[in-house]
């Protein structure tokens, strides 16, 4: 087996169709399988795994649902996993046409690869517009020590050899699981490869609520991030950015009442509060 696609779900009945199609409308001539670590779902979500999964070449489910997180379903995925190497999906993303033929190619070549996002196909072109895509033309690079590059889960391939030897994905993390694995992976000397040919359709959550959460956890947890890998380098002028953020917050505050500016307010709000929380709970100063 060449390669593993390794797909987390939780509930997602309303979206792991969609993906599933996108996968059988792959073409590539290596063997590769498809396993949906499923970590507790309740609604329709096997149901569907069921109905759209016959086009697919190999397809195996697995409970993965004794302890909750994208983290822990990764890594069961990949101790059924057969393929030489493994690349996990989200369940409410699509994969773009040619994606599995470009990310086997890169992994043919490479270790460890990240695949390109696009944010326009499965969002309102009000909200794509506004909320930046950090992977359409690159790899992500965290703003702070030790500077090394990262890529969301979401499209993300690596040697099956090299993830266990890594240990898989922390799972004692809520957020930025990708990126502390990114960097673990690096430090072993590893690089990360970015497949531009790769496209993963991403989507976003339209609701001004769930962006601030999840702005806030990642925040936070980029702090953590800092406080493990920084070795305790000193970052300058950290608290006049900080500061002068707020003032830019509260000049703007009339943009929580548009639908268009709301988002992006409460997304920025979210990350100055996460950083405020981070940096009391792990005693750093503020990070980008």
């Amino acid at each position: 087996m060449k390669l593993s696609v390794i797909i987390p779900c939780l509930n997602a009945a309303r979206t792991i169709g969609a993906q599933l199609d996108a996968l059988c409308r792959q073409e590539w001539d290596e063997p590769w399988e498809v396993i949906i670590a499923d970590n507790g779902s309740i609604d329709a979500t096997l149901a569907v795994i069921k109905e759209k999964s016959g086009g697919l070449p190999c397809v195996q489910v697995v409970d993965a649902s004794d302890c909750r997180g994208s983290a822990h379903a990764r890594n069961v995925g990949s101790l059924f996993a057969r393929g030489e190497s493994l690349v996990f999906c989200d369940a409410d993303d699509e994969v773009g046409a040619g994606w599995l033929a470009a990310i086997g190619a890169a992994l043919g070549n490479h270790d460890f690869v990240a695949s390109r996002t696009d944010v326009e196909k499965l969002n309102p072109a009000w909200l794509a517009s506004r909320l930046r895509n950090p992977q359409g033309s690159g790899l992500q690079r965290v703003g702070y020590p030790p500077y090394l590059c990262h890529a969301g889960g979401s499209g993300l391939g690596i040697k099956r050899a090299l993830h266990h030897e890594v240990g898989g994905f922390d799972v004692s993390l809520p957020r930025l699981q990708d990126t502390d694995y990114c960097f673990r992976v690096q430090l072993l000397g590893i690089g990360l490869h970015f497949a531009a040919d790769a496209v993963v359709h991403v989507r976003y959550s339209s609701n001004p609520a769930s962006l601030f959460q999840q702005a806030r956890l990642w925040a936070q947890y980029n702090e953590l991030m800092y406080r493990r890998y920084g070795g305790g380098e000193r970052l300058p002028r950290r608290w006049i950015s900080y500061v002068q953020t707020w003032r830019y917050l509260i000049c703007c505050v009339p943009r929580v009442l548009h639908r268009e500016t709301r988002p992006t307010w409460m997304k920025a709000l979210g990350t100055q509060i996460g950083l405020l929380q981070g940096m009391i709970r792990f005693r750093v100063p503020p990070v980008r």
